[in-house]
């Protein structure tokens, strides 16, 4: 049987929330009788079918609605007849003893939002999306929450931008490790330096196409009073901060990728110098040994009593006339 997505339901008037419990048809159809406070219906990831039942209720678009089933959707505002719809992709850092240790560094979800006149409908996809802790804050200030749902989606809006700005600060550490490991150490492990800049892309991905819908929210519009739009400015401000950040870290792995591919490079052709001058130096003595190894009849130096160690003596020699060379032109 699947699990009822609703997470929590409750009717907001004047700021404060009605005690009694509603399932969010009979709270919408309580608003609308009395003409007074808005729903705000708390939703985590719900099927096709559970979805519906929810688009039938609130009247939402059906575009909108197989966005919110499906997720995995770019952030942007929508408007449908007299729904506001936005998505926005939450990002948490996922702790861990080193990069050359773990598989992710960022963790991504989705939240969507529903804002109409007398409603807000939260719904949400992944672990690190939860918003009962943003309610029970809010619900501690009837005074915001007495302006409209519009509230809550700056409420919402300004948490995921808040966590992208813990994430940056937490990829900071991150980039510094791998700066000192690429121009540190003799070795180069360039696995954690794609591992990094794979993340961060993932990171960019979530909040730069976030900033037209912010820009959108700050300009005159008829979904939200003009003292959440001040606020919404805020929360443009910093995710443009997050946003030059994240821009500044691509560049500078993109950076330190192309120096630790040199860098490797580098340390390949010293190493094949290295194989090229033993080879070298073995491949003298293995010559002369094919030589007297074909067992020709005539071969006056056979019979020769010191014929033995003059023969020794000339691949020591050559070996290490071969070694001096390369050792003076830094091969070996």
């Amino acid at each position: 049987m699947t699990a009822d997505p609703v997470v929590d339901c409750a009717i907001y008037v004047d700021g404060v929330r009605d005690p009694q419990a509603y399932g969010y048809a009979d709270a919408l159809a309580k608003v609308r009788e009395t003409g007074e406070g808005f729903v705000w219906l708390g939703v985590h990831a719900p099927d096709t079918l559970q979805m519906t039942d929810i688009a039938s209720v609130f009247g939402l678009h059906e575009l909108a609605v197989e966005d919110a089933v499906v997720a995995h959707q770019r952030p942007k505002l929508e408007m449908y007849g007299e729904t506001l719809f936005m998505v926005l992709r939450t990002v948490a850092y996922v702790d861990h003893d080193s990069l050359a240790s773990t598989a992710e560094v960022v963790s991504t979800g989705e939240i969507m939002v529903f804002l109409g006149e007398d409603y807000v409908i939260t719904v949400r996809h992944g672990e690190q999306t939860e918003l009962a802790s943003m309610r029970h804050r809010l619900e501690e200030n009837p005074t915001a929450l007495a302006i409209g749902p519009s509230v809550v989606l700056h409420a919402v809006a300004d948490r995921v931008v808040d966590a992208y700005l813990v994430v940056a600060e937490e990829l900071d550490t991150d980039v510094v490790e791998i700066e000192q490991a690429v121009f540190g150490g003799a070795v180069v492990d360039i696995d954690p330096v794609y591992l990094l800049r794979r993340e961060v892309i993932e990171f960019r991905r979530a909040c730069t196409p976030l900033t037209i819908p912010l820009q959108r929210l700050t300009m005159p519009n008829p979904w939200l009073p003009d003292e959440v739009r001040t606020y919404f400015r805020d929360v443009s401000d910093h995710l443009t901060t997050v946003n030059d950040r994240v821009m500044d870290y691509d560049n500078l792995l993109s950076s330190m990728l192309d120096s630790a591919a040199a860098k490797v490079g580098i340390q390949q052709n010293t190493d094949m110098r290295k194989i090229t001058a033993w080879a070298a130096m073995a491949a003298a003595p293995t010559m002369i040994a094919g030589i007297y190894g074909m067992n020709f009849k005539h071969m006056p130096e056979l019979d020769w009593h010191y014929g033995y160690f003059v023969i020794l003596g000339i691949m020591v020699a050559i070996c290490a006339l071969l070694w001096r060379n390369f050792r003076k032109h830094g091969w070996l």
